[in-house]
């Protein structure tokens, strides 16, 4: 049974850096493509970032790009989303997808984490 569960949402300033977990269980998170989305208030469900399984590719939406990395712990079963330079604009509830093997068949969501950055 996998399992995705975030952590690491706060409220910060704007301007302030926070990091993001993603815990993968069930499986060697080497297996699984790990993408970020966020909702923000009255938004839909924005794509964020993206870590592919061997951890060497990552790629950004161009809100985030250059402020925000992604990375994953094989060690430890986990993907960090380091978010820098905060915006009141990245306030949302951030989640977690960990997409098996490639296939969207196989796609585990957590249950997400709040983001608030104020002025």
């Amino acid at each position: 049974q996998v399992e995705v569960v975030e952590s690491g949402g706060g409220l910060v300033q704007a301007g302030d850096s926070l990091r993001l977990s993603c815990a993968v269980s069930g499986g060697s998170i080497s297996r699984f493509t790990i993408n970020w989305w966020r909702q923000g208030p009255e938004k839909g469900r924005e794509f964020v970032a993206t870590i592919s399984r061997a951890g060497d590719s990552t790629y950004y939406s161009k809100s985030v790009e250059g402020r925000f990395t992604l990375s994953k712990d094989i060690a430890k079963n986990t993907a960090h989303l380091q978010m820098s330079s905060l915006k009141q604009e990245d306030t949302a509830v951030y989640y977690c997808a960990a997409i098996l093997n490639g296939s969207m068949q196989n796609q585990y969501w957590g249950q997400g984490t709040q983001v608030t950055v104020s002025s």
